[in-house]
């Protein structure tokens, strides 16, 4: 029996994070079938109507996709991953011809806070991952990645080896990208982006704001730190 924790979530909404879990970690793929709403209300130990009102909202999410008689089954995922070219750093030092490298400086599992619950559109204390990234060429610090993760799309973050794999290349595979905003600003650093990059905190960088969203949802908010000395942004339409 599946039990439901004792918090201020309503219940249909555990109902519905248990599913999206599920289905996220691979237990039902798409065009699987879900247990049925008697078998969820059992489960739960719930009303079918709780179980319904999880189920509906997924629908319209276009996470699950009922058929008449026969049962409600994982929808097709429609997302496209070229819809922003969204590059790895670690690719696009390496198709340079160059060495690329990470420094991790921090990783750390936090509680939102009302403003970074108001950026995510989550609960006031739900739960978020940071990390703080030095990426390199050829020995070089040319970004400081600042990332913040919704939990909820990406359980197992704190359990990347990020000297291996980037943050984005993770991301990319566990939340496929479905929408991006960004924009871009030449800013002075803090000392600690100064000192983390090896410049003068007089020195401009180049900051890059990217919000990410995946399965209806906030993804990641990344802040990335360049040395305007050392890189450019380019793109082509």
């Amino acid at each position: 029996m599946t039990t439901i924790p004792s918090t201020v979530t309503p219940v249909f909404q555990t109902i519905k994070d248990y599913l999206l879990r599920e289905i996220h970690a691979g237990t039902w793929k798409e065009g699987d079938a879900i247990p049925s709403e008697i078998a969820l209300a059992e489960q739960f130990k719930v009303s079918r109507m709780t179980v319904n009102r999880a189920v509906r909202e997924l629908t319209t999410e276009q996470i699950l996709t009922r058929k008449q008689g026969s049962g409600t089954y994982v929808a097709q995922q429609k997302y496209q991953a070229t819809l922003v070219a969204i590059k790895s750093i670690a690719d696009e030092i390496r198709s340079r011809g160059h060495a690329h490298r990470s420094e991790l400086h921090a990783l750390q599992e936090v509680a939102a806070n009302e403003v970074m619950a108001q950026n995510f559109q989550v609960q006031v204390g739900d739960r978020l991952f940071h990390s703080i990234i030095v990426h390199f060429e050829n020995e070089i610090a040319i970004q400081v990645e600042d990332r913040w993760v919704n939990a909820k799309l990406a359980s197992d973050y704190l359990s990347q080896d990020f000297s291996n794999i980037t943050p984005n290349e993770y991301l990319m595979a566990a939340a496929p990208l479905q929408g991006v905003d960004y924009s871009i600003e030449a800013v002075m650093p803090p000392k600690s982006i100064a000192d983390m990059l090896h410049i003068s905190s007089k020195e401009t960088c180049l900051v890059l704001h990217r919000k990410t969203r995946s399965h209806h949802q906030i993804a990641s908010i990344a802040t990335m730190w360049h040395p305007g000395n050392r890189y450019q942004f380019t793109g082509s339409f």
